[in-house]
């Protein structure tokens, strides 16, 4: 009587091609897999980069938030982008990217202009400087004004660090860094007295000059160069 053969089975005797074949189907499988749950809803902060800070970077922009670009990567500018969007909010303001600042972006959360013309408007309140083109705001950025706090003032006296309200108009400009008695101001436009829109280094969360505006330095910049600031524009303080 023969004896039954075992089927032929070609897997099994060849477990290198086997074990290919199962690392590619898996690979697929993990590629074709949607992100983990917690992807689209991790914090962002400075110092990430990828995908989701590009995409992080294209709602600011759209939005009309200041950055200079969307390159993917969560650096300084992007921090100032998201402090502005946090202060319009009304959220904490932190620079982080939660669920409370990802809230916003979903709400497409701007600030209002009050004028109806052109004119850069600082929101003491809010800590923000708008660009107004027509009654609309077109873009808005981190600013730091008046601290609020006690100073000696250049002749001695005691002064209190204030940004005064009221409509101005930009009447003097400098390029670089303007030295000052309270310190060097980046590519400073005068608008009241000694009081400026200016580039600086530090623009924190809060009130923290002796009364200027302070917005980042290339922001300074871009400002100038696109002619958002020039002499003879009009500045409100409210």
């Amino acid at each position: 009587m023969a004896t039954p053969r075992t089927p032929s089975v070609p897997f099994l005797r060849r477990p290198a091609r086997l074990l290919a074949v199962l690392t590619a189907a898996l690979l697929g499988a993990l590629l074709l897999a949607p992100p983990p749950a917690d992807a689209a809803v991790r914090e962002l902060r400075n110092g990430d980069s990828g995908r989701a800070v590009a995409a992080l970077q294209e709602q600011l922009l759209d939005l009309g938030y200041w950055l200079d670009g969307a390159d993917g990567e969560f650096g300084p500018h992007t921090a100032q982008a998201v402090l502005a969007l946090q202060k319009a909010a009304g959220i904490d303001r932190d620079g982080v990217v939660g669920p409370d600042t990802r809230a916003a972006l979903a709400d497409g959360v701007r600030p209002s202009a009050t004028s109806s013309g052109d004119a850069l408007e600082i929101d003491l309140e809010r800590q923000l400087l708008l660009v107004v083109s027509g009654g609309e705001v077109e873009y808005t950025l981190n600013t730091s004004t008046g601290s609020g706090r006690p100073y000696l003032g250049s002749d001695g006296s005691e002064r209190i660090a204030v940004t005064p309200t009221g409509t101005y108009t930009v009447f003097r400009q400098v390029s670089g860094w303007d030295p000052g008695p309270y310190g060097a101001l980046y590519a400073p436009m005068y608008f009241n007295g000694g009081i400026a829109v200016h580039g600086y280094p530090s623009v924190p969360a809060q009130p923290a000059s002796h009364g200027c505006a302070r917005v980042s330095l290339s922001a300074m910049d871009w400002l100038r160069e696109e002619g958002h600031i020039a002499v003879g524009t009009t500045v409100v303080v409210r």
